[in-house]
């Protein structure tokens, strides 16, 4: 049934108390993620917002056969981010300058010089990447971004700048990728027009500008998110708002108006 999903916001140490609109943080509170909570129609994919203040954790996660393979059951993680707003300077660390074996690794974690070893991409407004699980990776400071992703709760940490968190060296170096990032996995997105942003294999994403082409149309046949990029965007003939996620039964429930915006998602 189509609807606007719960929303769940979470505290962080790493939030903001000041979110781009339409958002706002309650007074004393450091919002760090709204997730929306995944339906029954599309259990395996996670859309959230991610507000940073300060550097998030050097990470990585497993794919499907990995997390399965230790008793997980098939809970990977591949993953992608929507750069919303960006202060000046802002980065995402993603990928590495060169390649690295797993003992070089596992010693640059420990010290610290993994962050140093990271490729520190500065963004604005509208830079895409898609993080394919085996990624080590982390969200620099001063960063709004939609992530959309195979819903998963598996994250390995290898760094995390001296807090005081459990760091998962033998998980992490069992299923890290030393390597640099396929740059042709990132994009900028334009504010108009329509693009496809995630081809699979786990989910498709597109940014589409209203109204919707039969093109893309007959590329979501069954259930599918709804992320409203502007106003002027319905489901079941229900406004949904900039900042919220609704579940859309099929294509046909959806309008978006002339020169609107809006992600649409579905799982693969």
């Amino acid at each position: 049934m189509s609807a606007v999903l719960p929303t769940i916001s979470v505290e962080k140490p790493w939030g903001k108390d000041t979110l781009p609109p339409p958002f706002s943080a309650p007074e004393g509170q450091r919002i760090g993620e709204i997730w929306f909570e995944p339906p029954e129609a599309l259990p395996d994919l996670l859309v959230k917002y991610i507000f940073t203040s300060e550097k998030l954790s050097v990470q990585v996660h497993p794919d499907d056969d990995q997390s399965e393979a230790v008793g997980l059951g098939r809970q990977g993680k591949s993953e992608c981010w929507y750069v919303i707003d960006a202060e000046p300077g802002a980065t995402l660390g993603v990928g590495f300058a060169s390649d690295l074996d797993a003992d070089t690794m596992r010693a640059a974690s420990l010290d610290g010089s993994i962050e140093d070893m990271l490729v520190w991409h500065e963004v604005k407004a509208g830079d895409f990447f898609y993080i394919p699980a085996n990624t080590v990776h982390a969200i620099g400071a001063g960063v709004s971004l939609i992530e959309v992703q195979q819903n998963s709760d598996i994250t390995y940490r290898l760094y995390d700048y001296g807090r005081p968190r459990e760091l998962h060296l033998e998980e992490g170096m069992a299923v890290a990728k030393g390597e640099p990032y396929d740059m042709g996995l990132h994009q900028m997105v334009p504010d108009g027009g329509t693009m496809r942003l995630v081809e699979g294999p786990f989910f498709l994403l597109d940014k589409v500008e209203g109204p919707v082409e039969p093109a893309i149309a007959g590329d979501y046949p069954g259930a599918l998110l709804v992320i409203p990029r502007s106003e002027g965007v319905s489901v079941a003939g229900k406004a949904v708002a900039v900042g919220e996620c609704a579940l859309a039964d099929d294509i046909q429930c959806v309008e978006i108006a002339d020169d609107a915006t809006a992600l649409l998602t579905r799982g693969c």
